[in-house]
């Protein structure tokens, strides 16, 4: 990580804090816990692969940029769509993008399922239910393969999810975040890859 990056990642907590105070974008007791509970459980997914420069991500359901934000400024060279059918998180997202001055971050105020386009992975933050979240976003996925791993979803969920998977009827893989980090927040905290 360079110090451009660092400083970007330095940069979100005021920027997190000063759009909290307007708009409640993270639980307001959890602010103090912003690179914890929101930024390192975002980057579990950059140790579960390392994005190739040129792929496309979509972040289905992004929020307040969680974990696209993250994610792009640790891969600058990888484009990342941040989406939510909420307008005021969108307004954070891209303010905050803009802010720390990410230039591989679009955000748009829509529903994924109307969203048209090709992505090589589709990551997400305990969104909805996997089959859910699947039959809004199949559509988008790229048949195109440039990364180490085949194109597909990035998920990150907490709790008993065996129900989720076995609805999901697709093969997937479940990694616990505490295989990366050991803080205890991070237990029972999984990576669903599918």
């Amino acid at each position: 990580m360079n110090q451009s990056q660092q400083k970007q990642f330095a940069a979100l907590q005021d920027c997190y804090r000063e759009w909290n105070e307007k708009i409640n974008v993270i639980s307001r007791k959890d602010i103090d816990q912003l690179y914890l509970h929101h930024v390192l459980h975002s980057l579990a997914i950059a140790k579960f692969v390392s994005l190739t420069p040129g792929s496309k991500v979509m972040d289905a359901g992004t929020g307040g940029g969680f974990p696209g934000i993250p994610l792009a400024i640790l891969f600058p060279d990888v484009h990342f769509h941040l989406v939510d059918a909420t307008g005021k998180k969108i307004k954070v997202v891209q303010a905050i993008a803009q802010s720390v001055g990410l230039k591989n971050v679009t955000a748009q105020h829509t529903r994924a399922e109307t969203l048209e386009g090709a992505y090589d992975f589709i990551v997400s933050r305990a969104v909805a239910p996997l089959q859910t979240l699947y039959n809004w976003t199949r559509h988008l996925l790229s048949l195109k393969q440039i990364n180490d791993i085949p194109n597909g979803w990035l998920v990150l969920k907490g709790g008993d999810l065996n129900i989720e998977i076995r609805d999901l009827k697709k093969k997937s893989l479940l990694t616990p975040v505490s295989d990366y980090f050991d803080e205890p927040y991070f237990q029972e905290k999984y990576i669903v890859y599918f």
